[in-house]
């Protein structure tokens, strides 16, 4: 029972997946975390290979080849951006500037780390729900001295909004902090980024990841694209080396990865369409049609006992929602993989829905 007591706030929790299981972690397939399963690609992997030798100096903590790189990708001076130790770190200090608002919108169900960034600062937070139909509409309408943290995607629905829907948000709120940590999914002709408008906007703060897309979650690497001023306040407040220089060495490189980005593209697309026809056959299931590298499902049977079945009949990982007040047992998240794993999951969904069927 303590096993089951401590279940894990976030997906990729391999230990306690396989102390469930009975099994090593290595042994897991794991659905739980949205991390791109094509990588690492190679050109991060030779980038790590050559600065080794970098090591046994600290890195520079401007990081002007970094910020080089990202700018010349986003198309905009180095100095309105900011790597980070993930994006995780860049929101602690998102949340800092967020807290000095008289109130934060946040519309839920929302990524767990923005309640544990605002909290942190004791942000006045106002949930705002989302579900079910998704809807931005009533944000219009806040008060002032107002901020708002949302993520686009957003996780956990994958709901893409449009440019100009959250282009209307910014003359509603004196701080939006927009997380587009799984912007880079959808094709580039469908992405909806506002970080070529970020110069036109003093009160937006984007925050984007590089380690789920290019598949370095191990490295910590992010970075927050905003006005300059904000971002040299920041850089007092935290650590002076918060990215490690092998992780600054693939960053680069990725991003000139045109061809590990292609194959991502080709890849998710039939991927995700494959497991969204397949999970709505299956009985007592209904997929949110969503554009990033995750589906969330709907389930008439307990997400938990679901997710607990799966891991000791098949060793097979999917994310509960339990951290989602919103969503509770009645959903389940996965992770898109590769066409043999997408479809083990399937053929083990079924066997488990069938004998849940079979005992009622």
């Amino acid at each position: 029972m303590s096993k089951i007591s401590s279940r894990p706030e976030h997906g990729g929790n391999l230990n306690w997946a396989a102390a469930i299981a009975g099994c090593s972690p290595e042994d897991i397939l794991d659905f739980s975390a949205s991390i791109n399963p094509l990588g690492p690609p190679q050109s991060a992997i030779a980038a790590i290979q050559e600065s080794l030798t970098s090591l046994s100096r600290y890195p520079d903590p401007q990081y002007p080849q970094l910020r080089s790189a990202l700018a010349r990708w986003h198309d905009l001076p180095p100095d309105w951006i900011l790597p980070g130790n993930g994006s995780a770190e860049l929101l602690t200090w998102a949340c800092q500037d967020l807290a000095e608002q008289a109130r934060v919108i946040l519309p839920v169900p929302a990524f767990g780390d923005y309640q544990r960034g605002l909290q942190a600062f004791s942000a006045r937070v106002y949930p705002y729900p989302l579900m079910p139909d998704v809807s931005l509409e009533g944000l219009w309408l806040s008060p002032p001295q107002t901020g708002l943290l949302l993520n686009n995607p957003h996780n956990p629905t994958g709901h893409l909004w449009t440019i100009q829907q959250n282009l209307s948000l910014l003359d509603s709120f004196d701080l939006v902090v927009l997380d587009e940590a799984f912007m880079d999914f959808p094709v580039p002709s469908e992405q909806q980024s506002l970080a070529s408008y970020v110069q036109d906007y003093p009160n937006l703060v984007i925050l984007r990841s590089l380690t789920k897309f290019y598949s370095l979650p191990g490295l910590r690497l992010g970075y927050a694209i905003a006005h300059p001023e904000r971002l040299k306040r920041w850089q007092k407040r935290r650590d002076p080396w918060c990215v490690n220089a092998l992780a600054a060495a693939a960053g680069e490189a990725v991003l000139s990865d045109r061809e590990f980005q292609q194959q991502t593209w080709d890849w998710l697309g039939n991927a995700r369409d494959f497991l969204f026809r397949n999970l709505a056959a299956l009985p007592g299931l209904a997929p949110l049609p969503g554009v990033a590298n995750f589906l969330l499902v709907k389930s008439q049977y307990s997400c938990s006992q679901l997710q607990l079945k799966l891991l000791n009949s098949n060793k097979i990982f999917i994310r509960d929602c339990l951290s989602f007040p919103e969503l509770g047992d009645l959903y389940f998240r996965i992770a898109i993989r590769s066409p043999e794993d997408n479809q083990r999951l399937i053929g083990a969904l079924s066997s488990a829905i069938g004998e849940l069927n079979s005992k009622e």
